[in-house]
């Protein structure tokens, strides 16, 4: 039982070690908590498969303070994320937008999904049946008793 609750500490004290931890947290916890919202929205430009939250990149440093001085200073949600995407372009929002530069990313696993359906429909549609082989005629199976050696 000890040995379980110790391993069950373990792996949830590696899950905290996750998540970047700044000293310069804002003070007024709303603030620090629409700015985390924001960050949780942003990739990591290093890692590219996290958010700036979960990174401890220096450049995620940076970019969380950077949205911290975005918030302190008023802007809106939708401000500090086209700020960060006129910096650094589509490719840091997690959830890229819906437009025409992006709509292959969008629209692109169901074109695939389709395509590979249709692959299988033709291909199932152009194998040919097995073709039942037409019963022996008397003479074949006269000739097949005497190669089978079962001559009455």
């Amino acid at each position: 039982m000890r040995l379980l609750l110790i391993g069950l500490f373990m792996m949830f004290s590696l899950n905290a070690a996750a998540i970047g931890v700044d000293e310069d947290r804002l003070s007024i916890p709303a603030q620090e908590a629409r700015a985390q919202n924001i960050m949780k929205q942003l990739r990591c430009l290093v890692c590219q498969n996290q958010s700036i939250v979960e990174s401890d990149a220096g450049l995620a440093v940076d970019l969380r303070a950077i949205v911290r001085e975005q918030v302190l200073a008023g802007q809106s949600d939708e401000q500090i994320l086209d700020f960060m995407t006129s910096r650094y372009g589509d490719w840091i929002l997690l959830k890229p937008p819906f437009k025409t530069a992006t709509l292959l990313l969008w629209l692109g696993p169901i074109l695939l999904l389709l395509i590979g359906g249709f692959l299988v429909f033709r291909y199932i549609r152009q194998k040919p049946e097995k073709a039942m082989p037409p019963p022996l005629n008397p003479e074949e199976k006269e000739r097949l008793k005497h190669i089978m050696g079962d001559e009455e």
